[in-house]
């Protein structure tokens, strides 16, 4: 009942509660990116959802549009300011998502939505990760985050899908704002894993 009907309903009630608590927090944020990191303030890319349905992902930029001479983007920690730092950081830049999580892309508590690009090398078992709606956290986020390798983190997304319940997602919640407060379980000044993860299968299959 709860996977089916519930949880839907609680993610409308929270995510419309928390755009409608934290809309001066986004405003000023909104704000903020526009003037440190340009135009436009959000980013905006495709990610899978439940049933590997693609829809689009916003996130507040956390990276300038720096160039070399010959019009190539430079390297993300280059464009990683101090300001986008400190968003992903606090997961400041995740906000947006709430707003996923209001169309029903998204839930509140779920597997992280990774790239578009690494479907291909999901083993069956794996791609059940896809058999709910990604979240804003998860299990893994609060069991090491980035930190943990890709085998951990798609362990936790396994285990959440496979034991989902009402109190699992609760004390999800409860530890996310602990993290967040804390600021740990990140690598420092990226939102990426120690590897990509094709990468890292297609280094498996050497």
């Amino acid at each position: 009942m709860y996977r089916k009907f519930i949880k839907r309903l609680f993610d409308l009630l929270l995510s419309l509660a928390g755009i409608i608590v934290l809309l001066p927090v986004l405003l000023v944020l909104w704000v903020l990116v526009r003037v440190k990191l340009g135009s436009p303030a959000l980013f905006t890319q495709e990610r899978p959802g439940k049933n590997e349905k693609v829809f689009k992902l916003y996130k507040f930029r956390s990276m300038t549009d720096e160039r070399d001479k010959n019009g190539e983007l430079l390297p993300d920690e280059i464009r990683l300011t101090r300001f986008g730092r400190l968003l992903r950081a606090t997961s400041l830049d995740e906000l947006p998502e709430l707003f996923n999580i209001l169309k029903g892309d998204m839930s509140l508590i779920g597997p992280r939505p990774l790239l578009v690009r690494y479907l291909p090398y999901y083993t069956k078992e794996e791609r059940h990760r896809h058999d709910v709606r990604p979240g804003l956290t998860g299990l893994a986020q609060v069991n090491g985050r980035n930190a943990l390798g890709w085998e951990d983190r798609f362990a936790y997304d396994l285990e959440y899908v496979n034991h989902l319940t009402f109190g699992m997602d609760i004390k999800i919640i409860a530890m996310t704002v602990g993290k967040v407060l804390k600021r740990s379980g990140t690598l420092s000044g990226a939102d990426q894993t120690v590897a990509d993860f094709d990468v890292y299968r297609k280094g498996q299959e050497k």
